[in-house]
């Protein structure tokens, strides 16, 4: 039975509409005391639902606002309005989107993965917001094309094989015929990816995996996946430095990325940098983490921070 005050997704998730995109927007209010106005910047490969249990637990510092980007999460993508989907562009709307709902506030960003990448590049591109930024967070974020660990053959067919569907006509094929619900169920379970989510949990667990990836493999725009894919494996964010210092969270398990490189290229954007580690087993917490399990994203020396305000 349902707790009398436990909250929902679908509660908090409002239509947003920018530059003639339809998208949606997941806003929950701060609690009492609490002023602190912060913006969370989800990565690939996702959705306003995949990340509620991060958003509820970021919601006990303030105001937590999630908008969806384009060609991510169901929105319509760049495609549609004839412009590319890459970083500058995503940089660009990200940039709108905070002048259109902020004003002249000053708001805390956090962006995860690849969305810190869409960050660094905004406040690159807009030093003017940069300004107005009073705690920058990079959760399990990345800089550059060298901070991936990935062998020189799995690199090579992540970036022809993206490359490759990045196109329109491919693009139609993958989504019409490789997402196709059974498809996934039957290929991408036997993925390099895929067995590191479904290791060591329960077979109700896996079903609920298996389920929502195909609701987000099936509500991301191929094209947008794909092109963006390319664009961070052949990233270069340091090449223009950003006056802001930004706490960094890393994972010492992270299968994607070399900490120590991360480090290095961060340290040649940002005006300063502090590491703090999650305890986590895995780049992320689990698609289906609640509150409790999305905890542990944030270490208790970051928290302390969010609670100044």
């Amino acid at each position: 039975m349902a707790k009398k005050d436990e909250k929902y997704v679908s509660d908090y998730i409002v239509p947003l509409n920018i530059n003639h995109l339809q998208g949606r927007m997941l806003y929950v209010p701060a609690p009492k005391n609490k002023t602190r106005d912060i913006l969370f910047v989800y990565g690939h490969h996702s959705s306003l639902e995949r990340w509620w249990g991060v958003v509820q637990d970021l919601n006990r510092y303030g105001s937590v606002t999630v908008p969806d980007l384009p060609g991510f999460g169901g929105m319509d993508s760049f495609y549609k309005i004839g412009e590319q989907a890459d970083i500058d562009t995503l940089a660009d709307y990200l940039a709108t989107f905070i002048k259109l709902r902020y004003k002249r506030k000053r708001i805390t960003i956090a962006g995860l993965s690849f969305g810190f990448v869409i960050v660094t590049r905004m406040l690159q591109n807009y030093p003017d917001l940069a300004k107005r930024v009073d705690l920058l967070v990079s959760v399990v974020g990345f800089a550059h094309k060298d901070d991936f660990t990935f062998t020189k053959p799995r690199y090579l067919f992540y970036r022809w094989g993206a490359s490759a569907f990045s196109h329109r006509l491919p693009a139609i094929f993958f989504k019409n015929v490789c997402l196709l619900p059974a498809v996934l169920r039957a290929v991408y379970s036997k993925t390099h990816n895929a067995r590191n989510k479904f290791e060591a949990v329960s077979d109700e667990e896996k079903k609920k995996i298996m389920d929502f990836e195909i609701l987000l493999w099936r509500c991301n725009d191929v094209r947008t996946y794909m092109a963006t894919t390319v664009q961070f494996l052949t990233l270069d964010n340091c090449k223009k430095q950003v006056d802001l210092p930004v706490w960094h969270v890393s994972v010492k398990a992270d299968r994607y990325f070399d900490n120590r490189l991360v480090e290095q290229h961060m340290k040649i954007i940002y005006s300063d940098f502090t590491e703090v580690q999650a305890k986590m087993d895995n780049h992320a917490p689990s698609i289906i983490a609640d509150k409790k399990a999305a905890s542990s994203l944030f270490p208790p020396k970051l928290r302390k921070i969010l609670n100044k305000k």
